[in-house]
């Protein structure tokens, strides 16, 4: 699908409830169908990332209904059955990875298979920790999917992981609730902690000290969870008011998770008008609404421990960067080159083609802000969702129309992103 972006309107007014995490939807299918008991999870997300974690363990002969679209009710005795057939994990490197953790340890042989796109992600990243907990996967030559799970008995292990990453994180945590002895997980800085955060509140057998996490075999307790809007879906809002003048806008349902919310950080010290109306907590994530007004930003360094807390969110920081006085200069974000696209060399070319003066580097790029965008061309996707909508908000300050090939990826996060985007238009 071919999308058409041109700037028909004044300006950003009104409010937005954010949709729900994608990264807590995963995690709450997975936990909950591990967990012994019936759990309830209201406002799962409709992105067809978690989609897929959610059909997955029902090929795994887990009790899953999902009501009106939003609700889902697990009936789980804790135990997963053989799949019949390979089980697909879609465009979710968080499926392939969290799932790799908790087929380690069954009694079976599961094949764990993705989309085109998915099929090209480092694997080697949680294979390497899992086979050292004396699991047995194979893959590619080159350490892609499709990945064979022969279940094996674990045992603990101490682990250090040099690059932050919630995901492989996650895969040893899941397979360390099986495994004999302790099992230990160091980064260099914090990355996201929603798996910590529903471990604890499921009463798992974890400590977090810092940058390490320690787990021991555990009983999951089921739960009811409401999970909180997506901060990474609201960046694009954010992103959108700040640059679009006289924009005023209400974001509600933010979470606001202090690993996952490197943006704001960065945003308020670009000199942005980003007020946190109120905060809470809702099942032990923080949540809370944010007014987002128009802004004159000025460019800044992105580097260092900070990545990990806005590593999704750099496609549409470098869209903000292009207006902002300055120079912007992001480092230390070579994981981006294994995302769906190469997010370094795909968001160079494409704001390039915008009119951008954006150059890439090794581990980043360099963007001279505060010219404005031409548009007036085509531009192009990569089958990456968050490149779709961030080239979508670009397409909001071009002086020109541009069209964006195959937009519909952003479907696999975030469905009713234009819907919302209309509402606030006036």
């Amino acid at each position: 699908m071919t999308k058409s972006i041109i700037k028909n309107f004044n300006t950003l007014k009104g409010q937005v409830i954010v949709p729900a995490d994608k990264s807590i939807s995963h995690r709450a299918i997975i936990f909950s169908s591990l967990a012994k008991g019936k759990s309830i999870i209201k406002n799962f997300s409709d992105g067809q990332d978690p989609r897929s974690t959610l059909n997955l363990f029902k090929e795994l002969g887990v009790d899953i209904d999902l009501r009106n679209d939003s609700t889902v009710i697990i009936n789980s005795n804790g135990i997963l059955l053989p799949p019949t057939e390979e089980l697909d994990c879609g465009n979710s490197g968080t499926t392939m990875r969290l799932t790799s953790g908790v087929l380690a340890r069954q009694e079976f042989e599961s094949v764990l298979v993705g989309d085109q796109s998915l099929s090209k992600r480092p694997m080697k990243r949680i294979i390497e920790p899992l086979t050292l907990m004396g699991a047995d996967i194979s893959a590619t030559e080159n350490y892609t999917a499709p990945l064979t799970i022969k279940g094996q008995k674990l045992h603990g292990i101490e682990y250090y992981n040099k690059n932050a990453s919630a995901q492989v994180k996650s895969c040893i945590l899941l397979a360390g609730l099986d495994a004999e002895g302790k099992t230990t997980i160091t980064e260099p800085y914090l990355s996201r902690n929603h798996t910590e955060i529903m471990l604890q509140h499921m009463g798992a057998n974890i400590k977090v000290n810092g940058c390490c996490v320690e787990i021991e075999k555990s009983e999951l307790s089921p739960i009811d969870i409401e999970i909180c809007g997506d901060i990474s879906s609201a960046a694009y809002f954010i992103a959108a008011a700040l640059t679009i003048p006289n924009s005023d806008i209400i974001l509600k349902n933010v979470g606001l998770n202090p690993t996952r919310t490197g943006i704001l950080d960065i945003l308020n010290k670009m000199g942005a008008d980003i007020k946190i109306l109120d905060k809470k907590q809702i099942c032990s994530e923080e949540v809370g609404t944010l007014e987002i007004k128009y802004s004159h930003l000025n460019g800044c360094e992105i580097s260092g421990e900070i990545i990990p807390r806005l590593i999704d969110e750099i496609p549409i920081i470098a869209v903000i960067a292009t207006q902002a006085n300055g120079t912007t200069l992001i480092k230390d974000a070579q994981d981006l080159r294994a995302k769906e696209s190469d997010r370094i060399t795909t968001v160079v070319t494409e704001l390039k083609k915008l009119g951008a003066d954006i150059k890439e580097t090794p581990d980043g790029m360099i963007i001279n802000g505060g010219k404005q965008l031409i548009g007036n061309c085509e531009v192009e996707t990569y089958h990456d969702h968050r490149l779709a909508m961030s080239l979508y908000v670009a397409g909001l300050i071009c002086q020109k129309e541009i069209s964006i090939n195959h937009f519909e990826w952003v479907n696999i996060s975030f469905p009713t992103f234009e819907e919302l985007f209309e509402s606030i238009k006036v």
